[in-house]
């Protein structure tokens, strides 16, 4: 049997895109779905095999592994509701780019999303109330949808909403790098990158966000007094 070789930023970016480009063209081939694969996965770390690290929504609509034309032992999947980085959410990633070695880490948020709707009719003073665990939850979603209001004051009601999915985006990307001084380092030392995407729930189509701006964010956070520094628990 060939060894497989794990592929780097570039390519692992890259198996990502053409994964999508198959799943919306009908053209998937389902790759490491079978009994090989499986076997495999009782013998080998993940470490040695998942290229990506991939956080978004608990949503049914977005399958990642069927997305990405990917199979067993490929993407490292953190879901949840609203794609937030809270505490959970970001610990995960650090397993993930740290421990299972991934080099590339998609924040993927999705249009239709339920959780950036239903923060964004709060806010507008036209939505149900949030449940008592729901409401921390999404709370990171607030500056997003707030610095959304502010700039687009031209724009009301659900028409916002696909703006404050992007910008949610950001923000998560923010908050993950303002508490993780270890995915800064990893990103620093040009072992993993940070993109951001949209997925289309009625298309398939994965928008792959400018990656520039991760960049940005990155310098922002370096400058700021209040990000996190310890790397490691107890220092």
């Amino acid at each position: 049997m060939t060894q497989f070789i794990k592929p780097g930023i570039g390519e692992s970016l890259q198996m990502l895109k053409e994964g999508n480009r198959r799943f919306c063209t009908g053209q998937v081939t389902h790759p490491h779905t079978d009994a090989a694969r499986l076997a495999l996965a009782v013998k080998e770390n993940q470490g040695d095999h998942a290229y990506a690290t991939v956080l978004t929504c608990s949503d049914s609509r977005v399958p990642v592994e069927l997305i990405f034309d990917a199979g067993v032992m490929d993407i490292f999947v953190i879901r949840v509701a609203g794609n937030v980085c809270n505490t959970d959410e970001i610990g995960s990633i650090e397993y993930g780019l740290a421990h299972v070695h991934t080099p590339v880490l998609v924040v993927l948020g999705h249009t239709q999303c339920g959780a950036v709707t239903a923060v964004t009719h709060a806010l507008q003073g036209r939505g149900h109330k949030l449940e008592g665990n729901f409401s921390p939850l999404v709370a990171p979603i607030i500056p997003a949808v707030k610095r959304t209001m502010e700039a687009h004051g031209d724009i009301h009601d659900d028409a916002l909403i696909p703006y404050a999915i992007e910008e949610n985006v950001w923000q998560g990307i923010e908050d993950l790098l303002m508490k993780s001084p270890a995915v800064r380092e990893l990103i620093k030392g040009g072992k993993a990158i940070v993109v951001g995407a949209i997925y289309d729930v009625g298309t398939g189509v994965v928008d792959w966000l400018p990656t520039e701006k991760v960049g940005d964010i990155l310098k922002k956070v370096e400058a700021s007094p209040d990000k996190e520094t310890e790397i490691y628990s107890g220092e």
